[in-house]
């Protein structure tokens, strides 16, 4: 009897840590985003809603990164900025969890769910974070330029990751990860994150394993998917990198780059159940 009330309290224990994210707060964070309008890089809507970012990340005591670059685009050189965030802890050793802020190049694209709802889910996720004694550094990034100018290819897409997996490489930044995490296009109503296998398999069966131990394993896909995101530069460097994203988005996926991606298809329990299992897993990474 004794252990039984023992193992019921450390289950309770666990979920309570786990549930200090809050859906409808990443959701309004992600309404504030889109609030902005279309916000492609080196735009004034981008620059806006940047400085919103910094704002709130600094109420939450997180020490801003500078990381400021010119990426070579089929349209020319543009000014971007990745926005990244340091809760600090004592190992040494680092888990990073990432996201992209910017939309499409695309008149009228508002990117509610595509650049939106990582950009509202980082920030509730600082919130979450702010505080807490840590023993690992946790890393907030949120990069500029995911999206395509033109046509997506190795050269153009995912400026801001090939940008900072260079940069940190050069710093020898990279052997202190112990995780990286991206998020993309989690705010659907209707949340089936893909398996995806250009993914680290430790990192996959750890964050799976962590949504099952909170219920939430109906979210997460067994079947293998493939897909080119944030995490591609970091998995070709060496490093431990999961992308966890729902790519089937509106009825056929009809909603996915177009103008109905819009705050009224997202969500707050979508937010909350990928707030939970990464909270978990950034216990069980840290252990």
């Amino acid at each position: 009897m004794h252990r039984r009330q023992a193992v019921l309290t450390l289950l309770l224990t666990l979920a309570a840590r786990a549930a200090d994210f809050s859906g409808a707060s990443a959701l309004e964070f992600a309404r504030k985003a889109v609030a902005f309008g279309p916000r492609p890089p080196g735009t004034p809507a981008i620059a806006n809603l940047r400085a919103f970012i910094k704002a709130e990340l600094r109420k939450t005591g997180a020490t801003l990164v500078d990381d400021r670059f010119t990426a070579p685009t089929p349209t020319g050189p543009v000014a971007m900025e990745n926005v990244v965030a340091r809760f600090p802890g004592t190992s040494g050793r680092r888990i990073v969890i990432t996201g992209h802020y910017d939309t499409k190049p695309q008149p009228g694209f508002v990117g509610a769910n595509d650049g939106g709802s990582s950009t509202g889910f980082l920030l509730e996720f600082a919130r979450a974070l702010s505080g807490a004694k840590r023993k690992d550094d946790v890393f907030l990034v949120f990069f500029d330029g995911e999206e395509a100018f033109r046509a997506w290819t190795a050269t153009d897409s995912l400026y801001g990751s090939r940008h900072l997996a260079a940069r940190w490489a050069a710093e020898g930044a990279l052997p202190a990860i112990k995780a990286l995490i991206n998020v993309d296009m989690i705010g659907d109503r209707d949340l089936s994150i893909l398996n995806e296998y250009n993914s680290n398999a430790w990192l996959r069966k750890t964050i799976w394993s962590a949504a099952a131990s909170l219920g939430l394993s109906r979210h997460f896909q067994n079947d293998p998917s493939y897909i080119e995101d944030d995490h591609m530069p970091f998995v070709k460097a060496g490093v431990p990198a999961a992308d966890l994203i729902d790519f089937d988005y509106g009825p056929g996926n009809r909603y996915w780059h177009t103008n109905d991606d819009t705050i009224d298809k997202l969500a707050a329990p979508s937010f909350e159940v990928v707030g939970r299992v990464l909270l978990e897993t950034v216990r069980r990474l840290e252990q």
